[in-house]
């Protein structure tokens, strides 16, 4: 029966500054507002003869990665049932509830979220880090946003 050991990293270092706004409804939506969100994950993997599961530096590397991509920008749900956005030169109009609303291309990512919350901030940035570290042995990884002291969301991913 093999060992399975628990990392978990919860860095100071590991967070992005965003603006977004939630939609509750087709009708009602927050305003725009930001962040400064931190993220930290778990990971389960099988301890090596040596005592060692993994090296941090790879996954601290990786969520600082994570962050650094979503730092400083505007962020919408590109898969909302309730908003459209159009291409519009150098910005983005996105209609919702007859708004209109522009956002600077430059300045503005669209992720395929269905809605610019922690939970699916937490289940995006999970997939990419599963991406990254595929075949490496993890048994769960375990990826948390927070918007703020005391309220974050986690998404969990697990080997089949």
């Amino acid at each position: 029966m093999a060992d399975y050991t628990s990392l978990h990293i919860d860095k100071e270092s590991h967070k992005f500054s965003a603006a977004h706004y939630t939609i509750f409804s087709a009708t009602e939506r927050e305003r725009l507002h930001g962040h400064n969100y931190s993220v930290s994950a778990r990971f389960i993997a099988p301890l090596g003869d040596n005592g060692f599961s993994a090296d941090y530096n790879v996954y601290k590397n990786r969520l600082a990665g994570l962050c650094e991509e979503l730092d400083e920008y505007m962020l919408l749900a590109a898969e909302s049932p309730y908003q459209r956005i159009e291409e519009d030169g150098n910005f983005y109009r996105v209609h919702f509830n007859g708004e209109e609303m522009l956002f600077l291309r430059a300045d503005t990512l669209l992720l395929p979220i269905r809605n610019a919350t922690v939970e699916e901030f937490s289940r995006y940035l999970l997939q990419k880090l599963v991406a990254l570290s595929a075949g490496e042995g993890l048994t769960e990884i375990e990826l948390f946003v927070a918007s703020g002291p005391g309220q974050k969301a986690g998404s969990l991913w697990r080997s089949s």
